[in-house]
């Protein structure tokens, strides 16, 4: 009866055992995914289009790497106000390449200095980056 006893011990040590093994490859697994999360680098965050005629549509393109270890995702971006429409591609970019933000500007019914942002969602741990386009409408 002891050995039984015994034998039963000894084999749900090595289940616990099996489990511990699985559990801590299952961590290890998990932290090298979160060591190495997307990361978008803008190569300017600000642009100035000077001065531009009432009326002119003019367009400007945020070049971004992105410089993280997964694929980089652009969710959404959203212009501040309707005279500012964003385009960007919604296939995700893989580390190490590059992807650009277009950001047009009608300065229909505008006058003096315009500041316009566009604000960019995306899958890093900041999520958010802010773009801004300035003009000077004049008539």
């Amino acid at each position: 009866m002891s050995g039984k006893i015994v034998s039963i011990i000894f084999i749900l040590s090595l289940l616990l055992v099996d489990c511990s093994n699985r559990q801590e490859q299952h961590d290890q697994g998990s932290s090298n995914e979160e060591s190495a999360p997307a990361k978008i680098d803008f190569e300017q965050v600000f642009y100035n289009f000077g001065d531009l005629k009432q009326g002119e549509q003019v367009s400007f393109v945020f070049e971004f790497t992105n410089t993280g270890g997964s694929p980089l995702l652009i969710k959404d971006a959203a212009a501040s106000c309707g005279c500012t429409v964003p385009s960007f591609n919604k296939e995700p970019i893989a580390p190490g390449e590059e992807g650009g933000i277009e950001v047009v500007f009608d300065s229909s019914g505008r006058r003096g200095n315009q500041y316009k942002t566009v604000m960019v969602k995306t899958n890093t741990p900041r999520r958010d980056v802010r773009l801004t386009i300035k003009a000077n409408v004049i008539e």
